[in-house]
Protein backbone atom coordinates (compact mmCIF):
# COMPACT_ATOMS: atom_id res chain seq x y z
CA UNK A 1 0.00 0.00 0.00
CA UNK A 2 2.64 2.62 0.85
CA UNK A 3 4.28 2.04 -2.52
CA UNK A 4 0.96 2.41 -4.33
CA UNK A 5 0.21 5.65 -2.45
CA UNK A 6 3.63 7.01 -3.39
CA UNK A 7 3.06 6.19 -7.06
CA UNK A 8 -0.42 7.73 -7.07
CA UNK A 9 0.87 10.83 -5.32
CA UNK A 10 3.67 11.22 -7.85
CA UNK A 11 1.24 10.75 -10.73
CA UNK A 12 -1.13 13.33 -9.21
CA UNK A 13 1.76 15.78 -8.90
CA UNK A 14 2.69 15.31 -12.55
CA UNK A 15 -0.93 15.84 -13.58
CA UNK A 16 -1.11 19.08 -11.58
CA UNK A 17 2.09 20.34 -13.18
CA UNK A 18 0.71 19.54 -16.62
CA UNK A 19 -2.61 21.30 -15.85
CA UNK A 20 -0.81 24.40 -14.56
CA UNK A 21 1.46 24.47 -17.61
CA UNK A 22 -1.52 24.19 -19.95
CA UNK A 23 -3.35 26.92 -17.97
CA UNK A 24 -0.40 29.24 -18.54
CA UNK A 25 -0.52 28.44 -22.24
CA UNK A 26 -4.25 29.07 -22.25
CA UNK A 27 -3.71 32.44 -20.55
CA UNK A 28 -1.14 33.38 -23.22
CA UNK A 29 -3.51 32.27 -25.96
CA UNK A 30 -6.39 34.26 -24.46
CA UNK A 31 -4.18 37.39 -24.32
CA UNK A 32 -3.09 36.92 -27.93
CA UNK A 33 -6.71 36.56 -29.07
CA UNK A 34 -7.59 39.68 -27.08
CA UNK A 35 -4.77 41.74 -28.67
CA UNK A 36 -5.61 40.58 -32.19
CA UNK A 37 -9.25 41.39 -31.63
CA UNK A 38 -8.40 44.91 -30.46
CA UNK A 39 -6.12 45.44 -33.45
CA UNK A 40 -8.80 44.25 -35.87
CA UNK A 41 -11.38 46.49 -34.19
CA UNK A 42 -9.08 49.51 -34.49
CA UNK A 43 -8.47 48.77 -38.18
CA UNK A 44 -12.19 48.49 -38.87
CA UNK A 45 -12.83 51.76 -37.05
CA UNK A 46 -10.11 53.50 -39.07
CA UNK A 47 -11.57 52.16 -42.33
CA UNK A 48 -15.05 53.29 -41.29
CA UNK A 49 -13.62 56.72 -40.49
CA UNK A 50 -11.97 56.97 -43.93
CA UNK A 51 -15.17 55.87 -45.66
CA UNK A 52 -17.14 58.38 -43.62
CA UNK A 53 -14.76 61.19 -44.50
CA UNK A 54 -14.92 60.23 -48.19
CA UNK A 55 -18.70 60.17 -48.12
CA UNK A 56 -18.74 63.50 -46.34
CA UNK A 57 -16.68 65.40 -48.97
CA UNK A 58 -18.25 68.70 -49.84
CA UNK A 59 -19.19 68.87 -53.52
CA UNK A 60 -18.94 72.11 -55.48
CA UNK A 61 -20.03 71.99 -59.10
CA UNK A 62 -21.11 74.07 -62.10
CA UNK A 63 -19.80 77.36 -60.70
CA UNK A 64 -17.52 80.19 -61.82
CA UNK A 65 -14.85 81.60 -59.50
CA UNK A 66 -12.76 84.70 -60.21
CA UNK A 67 -12.12 86.08 -56.72
CA UNK A 68 -8.85 86.19 -54.81
CA UNK A 69 -8.22 82.93 -52.88
CA UNK A 70 -11.69 81.71 -53.81
CA UNK A 71 -11.48 78.41 -51.90
CA UNK A 72 -8.57 79.20 -49.59
CA UNK A 73 -7.90 76.63 -46.86
CA UNK A 74 -10.55 74.17 -48.02
CA UNK A 75 -10.37 70.56 -46.86
CA UNK A 76 -12.19 67.51 -48.20
CA UNK A 77 -13.74 69.26 -51.20
CA UNK A 78 -14.66 67.79 -54.62
CA UNK A 79 -14.87 70.45 -57.34
CA UNK A 80 -16.53 69.48 -60.62
CA UNK A 81 -17.37 71.26 -63.87
CA UNK A 82 -16.19 74.64 -62.59
CA UNK A 83 -14.46 77.56 -64.35
CA UNK A 84 -11.81 79.63 -62.60
CA UNK A 85 -11.84 82.80 -64.69
CA UNK A 86 -13.41 86.22 -64.74
CA UNK A 87 -13.01 90.01 -64.44
CA UNK A 88 -11.92 89.98 -60.78
CA UNK A 89 -8.75 88.18 -61.98
CA UNK A 90 -8.14 86.66 -58.56
CA UNK A 91 -5.16 84.47 -57.72
CA UNK A 92 -4.46 81.43 -55.53
CA UNK A 93 -7.85 79.72 -55.70
CA UNK A 94 -6.83 76.63 -53.70
CA UNK A 95 -3.97 77.93 -51.59
CA UNK A 96 -3.27 76.03 -48.31
CA UNK A 97 -5.81 73.29 -49.06
CA UNK A 98 -5.90 69.56 -48.32
CA UNK A 99 -7.69 66.51 -49.75
CA UNK A 100 -8.98 68.25 -52.86
CA UNK A 101 -10.47 66.52 -55.91
CA UNK A 102 -10.85 68.43 -59.16
CA UNK A 103 -12.64 67.06 -62.22
CA UNK A 104 -13.52 68.66 -65.57
CA UNK A 105 -12.49 72.16 -64.54
CA UNK A 106 -10.80 75.03 -66.38
CA UNK A 107 -8.17 77.26 -64.79
CA UNK A 108 -7.37 80.58 -66.48
CA UNK A 109 -6.02 82.41 -63.41
CA UNK A 110 -2.64 82.33 -61.71
CA UNK A 111 -1.21 80.19 -58.90
CA UNK A 112 -4.23 77.94 -58.20
CA UNK A 113 -2.58 75.10 -56.24
CA UNK A 114 0.08 76.30 -53.79
CA UNK A 115 0.84 74.51 -50.50
CA UNK A 116 -1.67 71.72 -51.12
CA UNK A 117 -1.53 68.33 -49.39
CA UNK A 118 -3.47 65.59 -51.16
CA UNK A 119 -4.66 66.74 -54.58
CA UNK A 120 -6.33 64.85 -57.45
CA UNK A 121 -6.90 66.55 -60.81
CA UNK A 122 -8.69 64.81 -63.67
CA UNK A 123 -9.91 65.82 -67.13
CA UNK A 124 -9.04 69.47 -66.54
CA UNK A 125 -7.31 72.34 -68.33
CA UNK A 126 -4.79 74.86 -67.09
CA UNK A 127 -4.44 77.49 -69.80
CA UNK A 128 -1.35 79.47 -70.81
CA UNK A 129 -2.52 82.22 -68.44
CA UNK A 130 -2.51 79.78 -65.51
CA UNK A 131 1.12 80.36 -64.64
CA UNK A 132 2.91 78.63 -61.76
CA UNK A 133 -0.05 76.34 -61.17
CA UNK A 134 1.33 73.80 -58.68
CA UNK A 135 4.03 74.87 -56.24
CA UNK A 136 5.14 73.56 -52.83
CA UNK A 137 2.54 70.76 -52.78
CA UNK A 138 2.65 67.01 -52.17
CA UNK A 139 0.73 63.79 -52.82
CA UNK A 140 -0.58 64.89 -56.20
CA UNK A 141 -2.31 62.85 -58.92
CA UNK A 142 -3.01 64.40 -62.33
CA UNK A 143 -4.71 62.42 -65.09
CA UNK A 144 -5.85 63.22 -68.64
CA UNK A 145 -5.29 66.95 -68.22
CA UNK A 146 -3.54 69.85 -69.99
CA UNK A 147 -0.96 72.04 -68.27
CA UNK A 148 -0.06 74.98 -70.53
CA UNK A 149 1.14 77.73 -68.22
CA UNK A 150 4.79 78.56 -67.59
CA UNK A 151 6.44 76.97 -64.53
CA UNK A 152 3.42 74.73 -63.98
CA UNK A 153 5.08 72.42 -61.43
CA UNK A 154 7.81 73.38 -58.98
CA UNK A 155 9.16 72.10 -55.65
CA UNK A 156 6.43 69.48 -55.35
CA UNK A 157 6.81 65.90 -54.11
CA UNK A 158 5.10 62.55 -54.66
CA UNK A 159 3.50 63.43 -57.96
CA UNK A 160 1.83 60.98 -60.35
CA UNK A 161 0.90 62.09 -63.86
CA UNK A 162 -0.77 59.96 -66.52
CA UNK A 163 -2.14 60.83 -69.96
CA UNK A 164 -1.28 64.52 -69.65
CA UNK A 165 -0.19 67.12 -72.23
CA UNK A 166 2.35 69.62 -70.91
CA UNK A 167 3.34 72.86 -72.66
CA UNK A 168 5.24 74.65 -69.92
CA UNK A 169 8.71 76.21 -69.91
CA UNK A 170 10.67 75.58 -66.72
CA UNK A 171 8.41 72.71 -65.70
CA UNK A 172 9.19 70.52 -62.70
CA UNK A 173 12.10 72.38 -61.13
CA UNK A 174 13.33 70.87 -57.85
CA UNK A 175 10.50 68.32 -57.78
CA UNK A 176 10.98 65.02 -55.96
CA UNK A 177 9.34 61.67 -56.63
CA UNK A 178 7.57 62.42 -59.92
CA UNK A 179 6.08 59.46 -61.81
CA UNK A 180 4.99 60.23 -65.36
CA UNK A 181 3.42 57.81 -67.84
CA UNK A 182 1.90 58.20 -71.31
CA UNK A 183 2.47 61.95 -71.34
CA UNK A 184 3.77 64.55 -73.81
CA UNK A 185 5.78 67.63 -72.91
CA UNK A 186 7.11 70.75 -74.60
CA UNK A 187 9.41 72.69 -72.32
CA UNK A 188 12.76 74.39 -71.86
CA UNK A 189 14.82 73.55 -68.80
CA UNK A 190 12.42 70.66 -68.17
CA UNK A 191 12.70 69.03 -64.70
CA UNK A 192 15.87 70.87 -63.71
CA UNK A 193 17.33 69.80 -60.34
CA UNK A 194 14.57 67.21 -59.85
CA UNK A 195 15.17 63.87 -58.15
CA UNK A 196 13.67 60.37 -58.07
CA UNK A 197 11.91 60.66 -61.42
CA UNK A 198 10.36 57.60 -63.07
CA UNK A 199 9.10 58.23 -66.60
CA UNK A 200 7.47 55.66 -68.89
CA UNK A 201 6.41 56.32 -72.47
CA UNK A 202 6.95 60.07 -72.27
CA UNK A 203 7.57 62.16 -75.40
CA UNK A 204 9.38 65.41 -74.68
CA UNK A 205 10.60 68.25 -76.91
CA UNK A 206 12.67 71.23 -75.82
CA UNK A 207 16.14 72.45 -74.92
CA UNK A 208 18.15 71.99 -71.72
CA UNK A 209 16.14 69.14 -70.24
CA UNK A 210 16.91 67.04 -67.14
CA UNK A 211 19.90 69.10 -66.04
CA UNK A 212 21.24 68.39 -62.54
CA UNK A 213 18.69 65.61 -61.93
CA UNK A 214 19.48 62.67 -59.62
CA UNK A 215 18.37 59.07 -58.93
CA UNK A 216 15.99 58.73 -61.87
CA UNK A 217 14.82 56.12 -64.39
CA UNK A 218 13.42 56.65 -67.90
CA UNK A 219 11.87 53.83 -69.95
CA UNK A 220 10.49 53.72 -73.50
CA UNK A 221 10.73 57.49 -73.90
CA UNK A 222 11.47 59.80 -76.84
CA UNK A 223 13.38 63.00 -76.10
CA UNK A 224 14.05 65.61 -78.81
CA UNK A 225 16.26 67.99 -76.92
CA UNK A 226 19.62 69.73 -76.55
CA UNK A 227 22.13 69.81 -73.70
CA UNK A 228 20.08 67.15 -71.92
CA UNK A 229 21.18 65.40 -68.72
CA UNK A 230 24.04 67.82 -68.01
CA UNK A 231 25.44 67.20 -64.50
CA UNK A 232 22.93 64.35 -64.00
CA UNK A 233 23.82 61.77 -61.34
CA UNK A 234 22.75 58.15 -60.87
CA UNK A 235 20.37 57.96 -63.82
CA UNK A 236 19.25 55.09 -66.07
CA UNK A 237 17.76 55.66 -69.53
CA UNK A 238 16.40 52.44 -71.01
CA UNK A 239 14.89 51.49 -74.42
CA UNK A 240 14.57 55.14 -75.40
CA UNK A 241 15.43 57.61 -78.17
CA UNK A 242 17.50 60.64 -77.22
CA UNK A 243 17.96 63.15 -80.02
CA UNK A 244 20.01 66.29 -79.58
CA UNK A 245 23.50 67.71 -79.47
CA UNK A 246 25.89 67.83 -76.52
CA UNK A 247 24.19 65.02 -74.60
CA UNK A 248 24.91 64.47 -70.91
CA UNK A 249 28.10 66.46 -70.44
CA UNK A 250 29.58 66.37 -66.92
CA UNK A 251 27.24 63.57 -65.81
CA UNK A 252 28.12 60.93 -63.20
CA UNK A 253 26.99 57.30 -63.06
CA UNK A 254 24.57 57.60 -65.96
CA UNK A 255 23.63 54.48 -67.93
CA UNK A 256 21.99 54.22 -71.35
CA UNK A 257 20.57 50.76 -72.14
CA UNK A 258 19.41 49.79 -75.63
CA UNK A 259 18.97 53.44 -76.61
CA UNK A 260 19.28 55.32 -79.89
CA UNK A 261 21.44 58.40 -79.39
CA UNK A 262 21.56 61.07 -82.10
CA UNK A 263 23.57 64.29 -82.28
CA UNK A 264 26.97 65.88 -82.31
CA UNK A 265 29.54 65.74 -79.50
CA UNK A 266 27.70 63.50 -77.07
CA UNK A 267 28.78 62.23 -73.67
CA UNK A 268 31.81 64.35 -72.86
CA UNK A 269 33.48 64.98 -69.49
CA UNK A 270 31.51 62.10 -67.93
CA UNK A 271 32.38 59.87 -64.98
CA UNK A 272 31.04 56.35 -64.51
CA UNK A 273 29.27 56.47 -67.89
CA UNK A 274 27.83 53.22 -69.36
CA UNK A 275 26.32 52.46 -72.74
CA UNK A 276 24.80 48.99 -73.15
CA UNK A 277 23.93 47.92 -76.71
CA UNK A 278 23.20 51.44 -77.89
CA UNK A 279 22.95 52.92 -81.40
CA UNK A 280 24.69 56.22 -82.15
CA UNK A 281 23.82 58.40 -85.16
CA UNK A 282 25.60 61.60 -86.20
CA UNK A 283 27.93 61.19 -83.23
CA UNK A 284 31.20 62.98 -83.80
CA UNK A 285 33.85 63.96 -81.23
CA UNK A 286 32.14 61.60 -78.80
CA UNK A 287 33.28 60.69 -75.27
CA UNK A 288 35.84 63.49 -74.91
CA UNK A 289 37.58 63.27 -71.52
CA UNK A 290 35.05 60.71 -70.29
CA UNK A 291 35.45 57.64 -68.10
CA UNK A 292 33.23 55.21 -69.97
CA UNK A 293 32.29 51.59 -70.62
CA UNK A 294 30.38 51.58 -73.91
CA UNK A 295 29.04 48.88 -76.22
CA UNK A 296 27.90 50.67 -79.38
CA UNK A 297 26.14 48.66 -82.09
CA UNK A 298 26.49 51.17 -84.97
CA UNK A 299 29.45 52.96 -86.57
CA UNK A 300 30.63 56.13 -84.83
CA UNK A 301 31.83 59.14 -86.82
CA UNK A 302 34.63 60.05 -84.42
CA UNK A 303 35.82 59.51 -80.87
CA UNK A 304 38.02 62.07 -79.12
CA UNK A 305 40.29 61.60 -76.13
CA UNK A 306 38.42 59.12 -73.92
CA UNK A 307 40.16 59.30 -70.56
CA UNK A 308 39.42 55.81 -69.20
CA UNK A 309 37.45 52.63 -69.83
CA UNK A 310 36.63 50.80 -73.04
CA UNK A 311 34.48 51.66 -76.05
CA UNK A 312 33.46 48.95 -78.53
CA UNK A 313 31.90 49.65 -81.93
CA UNK A 314 31.70 47.94 -85.34
CA UNK A 315 33.49 50.90 -86.97
CA UNK A 316 34.89 54.33 -86.09
CA UNK A 317 35.55 56.93 -88.76
CA UNK A 318 38.25 58.74 -86.76
CA UNK A 319 39.90 58.38 -83.38
CA UNK A 320 41.52 61.55 -82.10
CA UNK A 321 44.15 61.51 -79.38
CA UNK A 322 45.81 64.85 -78.75
CA UNK A 323 45.67 64.67 -74.95
CA UNK A 324 48.28 62.64 -73.10
CA UNK A 325 45.71 61.68 -70.45
CA UNK A 326 43.44 59.98 -72.98
CA UNK A 327 44.05 56.35 -72.00
CA UNK A 328 40.61 54.86 -72.75
CA UNK A 329 40.56 51.87 -75.10
CA UNK A 330 38.67 51.78 -78.40
CA UNK A 331 37.84 48.32 -79.76
CA UNK A 332 36.71 48.11 -83.38
CA UNK A 333 35.09 44.95 -84.68
CA UNK A 334 36.65 42.97 -81.85
CA UNK A 335 40.17 44.36 -82.29
CA UNK A 336 41.92 47.01 -80.25
CA UNK A 337 42.36 50.05 -82.46
CA UNK A 338 45.90 51.21 -83.22
CA UNK A 339 45.25 54.91 -83.10
CA UNK A 340 47.65 57.65 -84.00
CA UNK A 341 48.64 60.02 -81.23
CA UNK A 342 47.31 63.02 -83.11
CA UNK A 343 44.31 62.42 -85.30
CA UNK A 344 43.94 59.70 -87.82
CA UNK A 345 41.40 57.54 -89.56
CA UNK A 346 40.76 53.92 -88.68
Amino acid sequence: MPEQLRLLSAHRKRLLEWVRREERRMDCLDYLVYRLGKKHQAAMQAADSIDKEANEMEIIQNQVFDGERALYGSKGVAVRHCNFDGPADGESAFKECADIEVEDCRFNLRYPFWHNHGLKIKDSEMTEHCRAALWYSDHIEIADSELRGIKALRECSRVKMRGCAIVSPEFGWSADGVEMEDCTAESEYFMMRASRLHFKNVRMKGKYSFQYIERSVFENCVFDTKDAFWHAKNVVVRDSVVKGEYLAWYCENVTFERCRITGTQPLCYCKGLKLIDCEMEGADLAFERSEVQAAVTTPVISIKNPYAGRITAPAVGEIIRDDENAMGEVVIDGRLAGEKRACGCV
